[in-house]
């Protein structure tokens, strides 16, 4: 399913070097592993006081640490080391090779699980952490950590796994942090150690280090690596993309286009279900876990390029993507909206309606203001303000689900609204 992120190609193993005792084991792990370490940096504000107390911002920069995942440049992180960050850099330090400093792209992250997916753009193929796993870990066994901790860069320590299954609260966190299950660890974790890898003896990542407890020594804690790949798998879901085109494929078999929203991008460009997605961008695509990898780069209101196969032959496709929020509301309700303000008041208004979907089935119109919101059988009501706040609503609802729609629509064109005659009430259903 992940193969292409973290059941990574084995590297040779390097035989024992029993004529130089200086090369132990934990010299071994840290030349394997070294150069899928990355040191990353992250511009964020910084609240400061002057000399009289008045409050100022400036920029600041903070280090962290990553591991290379992908070959194509996909780094996983701590959340917490990019959050609010304005531009965010990763320097590779590879063998024989002078560090080398890269602008990274914030593909998405997990909040709440304390990770992000990096992307940066190099001319060469990455070298890839080797993933182990953490269902099998022994209290007492050695592990090594990398890192760049206070920006020494390239740090290595080492340790034993102190305990398993450690639940963690970091409340000063945003937002706060509840974590479960983590590795608890002696081998010196710093501040900058965040992001980087927990490896095993065989210089296999079992863990992403994450957290400090505050006044303590040598007890430093690690996102085990089975959680990491759960998470990944969400993280590189094509709901997780940042452009919504309206389409998707099967990506666990054929590659076959079986979803099409009528109306969308992809629909207008001609795409028809049943054609074979052969590449993105002039990428050719081999499976999902490639499609998912090609897919998530693609921004909002920019042009893409998909080769599809179908019957009378290849074919390129042109299209435009959306931001996933308006892609949301489109592919659920068959409408757009944007957000309007009427004094103090923002409400969403309709600026389109499609010839086929729930918005149309129910007779609503462009202009349409909408009031209140009722999910069936729940007496309260909401009024979404923005795009986001709909699309979030949306998102937790089956299809089928049956919403009251309360809209405001000035039917005589006196730019009021009367409340006797012009609050229209009705139920679309999700589809």
């Amino acid at each position: 399913m992940l193969s292409l992120l973290l059941a990574l190609t084995a590297l040779p193993q390097e035989p024992p070097p029993f004529d130089n005792p200086r090369v132990t084991p934990i010299v071994l792990v840290a030349r394997k592993a070294a150069p899928a370490v990355v040191y990353i940096e992250a511009e964020r504000q910084k609240a400061m006081l002057d000399f009289f107390g008045r409050r100022h911002v400036e920029w600041d920069t903070v280090g962290g640490s990553g591991v290379v995942v992908d070959k194509s440049g996909y780094i996983v992180t701590n959340h917490h080391v990019t959050a609010d960050a304005r531009k965010l850099f990763v320097t590779l330090f590879e063998e024989g090779e002078a560090p080398r400093r890269y602008p990274a792209s914030l593909i998405s992250s997990a909040p709440h699980d304390d990770l992000a997916l990096l992307k940066i753009e190099t001319e060469h193929e990455l070298a890839v952490i080797l993933r182990g796993t953490s269902s099998d870990l022994m209290l007492g066994e050695t592990v090594v950590a990398i890192g760049n901790p206070l920006g020494q860069t390239k740090t290595v320590s080492a340790g034993i796994i102190s305990g398993l299954n450690r639940d963690l609260d970091v409340p000063l966190a945003q937002p706060p942090l509840k974590f479960k299950g983590l590795i608890q660890t002696d081998a010196a974790i710093n501040p900058g150690n965040s992001g980087g890898p927990l490896l095993n003896i065989e210089g296999q990542m079992i863990g992403i280090n994450t957290a400090i407890r505050e006044g303590a020594e040598n007890m430093g804690f690690a996102i085990p690596v089975d959680r990491v790949e759960e998470v990944l798998r969400d993280l590189l879901s094509p709901s997780a993309s940042r452009a919504w085109f309206g389409f998707e494929v099967d990506d666990n078999a054929t590659l076959c286009v079986n979803e099409l929203v009528p109306g969308s991008p992809a629909a207008l460009a001609g795409m028809e279900l049943g054609y074979r997605l052969l590449a993105i961008n002039g990428a050719r695509i081999k499976d999902g876990a490639e499609y998912r990898l090609h897919r998530l780069p693609l921004a909002p209101n920019q042009t893409a390029t998909f080769t599809l196969a179908g019957p009378k032959g290849d074919r390129e496709y042109v299209v435009t993507g959306w931001d996933r929020a308006r892609g949301a509301i489109f592919a659920r309700l068959g409408m757009e909206v944007s957000p309007s303000r009427d004094g103090w008041d923002i409400y969403l208004r309709l600026t389109e309606v499609a010839r086929e979907g729930p918005a149309q089935a129910l007779g609503l119109r462009a202009g349409d203001v909408i009031d209140a919101l009722r999910i069936a059988g729940q007496r309260a009501s909401v009024r979404p303000r923005t795009q986001a706040d709909l699309a979030d609503l949306l998102a937790a609802l089956p299809p089928r689900t049956e919403i009251e729609i309360d809209v405001l629509r000035d039917e005589n064109g006196d730019q009021r609204i009367d409340l006797r005659t012009e609050v229209l009430r009705g139920v679309l259903v999700l589809r």
